[in-house]
């Protein structure tokens, strides 16, 4: 468990970072010429890649397992950490107040970016560990030792493997 709150931290952390970087050329260099929501919408996939491979990162090198019972707290962490850390960086550096902080997310960009960080916050659930250059697939699809090419023996409970190519 605690491994998987620090690598739920590293992942904020990484994010976080490059979402501040992000949010402010969208503010400065983009929402004055094309609005808040475009500027937004500019900015969501890059955001949401970013948070796939940071994931992905994260998960493999505290090396996390699937279970749901070791995803979830990092679900919840990394949502804890991501309203805590927004709700103070726009009292503190913006002059806002929590509501205020917290109304900008009822505009439609402020439900895309939610949105947006939602899904960031679900991907340790989806995103599981692969090898590089691998492809994820069952073993109960794969022969057994000894058998013959297209006899596959069953196996009583399905696991995941990695095929190189």
């Amino acid at each position: 468990m605690k491994r998987a709150l620090i690598a739920a931290t590293a992942y904020f952390l990484a994010l976080f970072t490059l979402g501040f970087a992000l949010g402010t050329i969208r503010t400065i260099f983009i929402t004055p010429i094309f609005g808040e929501l475009a500027a937004t919408v500019v900015e969501v996939p890059f955001m949401l890649v970013a948070a796939f491979l940071g994931c992905r990162w994260s998960t493999r090198h505290w090396q996390i397992p699937r279970s749901g019972a070791v995803r979830w707290p990092m679900v919840l962490w990394f949502l804890a950490l991501l309203f805590v850390v927004e709700t103070l960086l726009g009292v503190m550096l913006l002059g806002r107040t929590a509501t205020d902080q917290w109304a900008t997310l009822t505009t439609s960009a402020g439900l895309l970016g939610l949105s947006a960080q939602i899904a960031a916050a679900l991907f340790p659930l989806i995103i599981g560990p692969r090898d590089r250059a691998g492809i994820r697939i069952a073993r109960s699809a794969l022969p057994s030792h000894g058998s013959s090419p297209g006899n596959f023996a069953p196996r009583r409970k399905a696991s995941v493997t990695t095929v190189r190519f």
